[in-house]
């Protein structure tokens, strides 16, 4: 993949988020007007109303992990936090981001990218711990159980093109890309309770 189709990549994943979040936001205002004119006390209504919630977190979750992300740029603590809560769905995944203040969005969007292959391992809830030093990162996780996948894990620290990557991991394909932009690069540890990912 070359520089020019990393930022086509990133540019269509927050082009797509834009058009999405619009509606989304018109759909929640709606039901928030029905709720107070009393309209949407039911069942339905609360499930209408949980799943736009879930929604709209998960796409302000990938407008950063997939969106562009210029060098200069710095994400609020605020808006991470928001982002990272738990939200209605009973996530079992505890997230601990403890970096203080704004944070520069190159380095946000490769944790948050990161924190997806955690949460592919974690079906099963667990905690993360989220850390930085000044320029080095360090995510860690612990949970009773894990999945792990070895060829998935490896292509954070290796760009590999003869696994095939299906959908729902695409996460796993794109940290090592990223980190090339970033001139950075990726350490992963693997045990049968945790996983560590420094960069």
């Amino acid at each position: 993949m070359t520089q020019q189709d990393r930022d086509l990549t990133a540019l269509i994943g927050s082009r797509i988020c834009h058009d999405l979040i619009s509606p989304l936001g018109a759909i929640g205002n709606g039901v928030e007007l029905l709720q107070l004119s009393g309209m949407a006390d039911s069942p339905e209504m609360a499930l209408i109303a949980e799943s736009v919630t879930n929604a709209n977190l998960r796409i302000r979750y990938f407008r950063v992990a997939f969106g562009a992300a210029n060098d200069d740029q710095m994400i609020a603590e605020n808006e991470i936090h928001a982002v990272l809560a738990p939200g209605v769905d009973g996530r079992k995944i505890e997230v601990n981001w403890q970096p203080n203040g704004n944070q520069p969005r190159g380095a946000v969007k490769l944790a948050f990218l990161i924190l997806q292959c955690f949460e592919t391992a974690m079906p099963w809830g667990g905690r993360i711990d989220v850390r930085n030093d000044g320029e080095h990162w360090q995510i860690r996780g612990q949970a009773d159980k894990l999945k792990l996948d070895a060829e998935l894990w490896n292509l954070l620290t290796a760009r590999r093109g003869d696994i095939d990557v299906p959908p729902a991991q695409v996460h796993f394909a794109l940290i090592a890309p990223e980190l090339e932009r970033q001139n950075r690069t990726a350490g992963v540890t693997l045990s049968e309770h945790s996983i560590s990912v420094e960069f």
